[in-house]
């Protein structure tokens, strides 16, 4: 793997981590009461958008290993363009759902990527 490619892989890694520590012992009404942790969720969530796109560009193969790829960069063209109409259910149950799914594919790419170095 590109060295670039690895770089946006660890970006990604972080921002999702972020959001793990940020939304730990949290609820939906917590979230939606609380401007400052809505802005760093989308924030993070934004981060990981454009370092996927940036991905697709550089390594397609690699970024399709990441579920739902296509549907992350979209939702952030939509949390960065769309912001007025951003669904905080819509973002808190992608917190819920789906973040641990990216964290480990993320994690299990990079560490692929390692062993292949080695």
């Amino acid at each position: 793997m590109q060295l670039e490619a690895r770089k946006y892989l660890y970006d990604i890694q972080q921002a999702a981590r972020r959001l793990e520590q940020f939304t730990e012992g949290r609820t939906l009404d917590t979230y939606v009461a609380d401007a400052m942790l809505r802005a760093a969720v989308e924030r993070q969530f934004e981060i990981i958008g454009e370092a996927l796109a940036r991905l697709r560009k550089l390594d397609p193969d690699v970024c399709g290993s990441v579920t739902d790829a296509g549907r992350i960069i979209a939702f952030r063209n939509i949390l960065i363009h769309g912001y007025a109409d951003v669904d905080d259910r819509l973002v808190w149950n992608i917190v819920e759902t789906k973040l641990q799914l990216l964290i480990r594919e993320v994690t299990d790419l990079m560490a692929r990527d390692s062993a292949q170095g080695a």
